[in-house]
């Protein structure tokens, strides 16, 4: 995975969530925060402490979470 020394899990931090190394940003309120609309430029104006390569590589982690779960679909249920 791209970057990955970016985003780490630690259990005594933040209950062992994903997040970007060194802070207590978790990978789950970037994409939050993403999927809300707000543009990567006002998430760093509001974490100063971060950098846009730590936000893509929490997208990255995400990315890489997703394609190795195991998703079972069902058919719907017939009317």
């Amino acid at each position: 995975m791209p970057n990955s020394d970016l985003i780490t899990s630690d259990p005594k931090v933040m209950l062992g969530k994903p997040v970007i190394r060194g802070t207590r940003i978790t990978v789950e309120l970037i994409l939050e925060k993403l999927a809300a609309g707000e543009p990567i430029e006002q998430l760093l104006e509001a974490h100063r402490h971060i950098k846009r390569e730590e936000v893509l590589a929490a997208i990255a982690y995400a990315a890489e979470v997703v394609h190795a779960q195991f998703v079972a679909t069902l058919e719907p249920a017939a009317s």
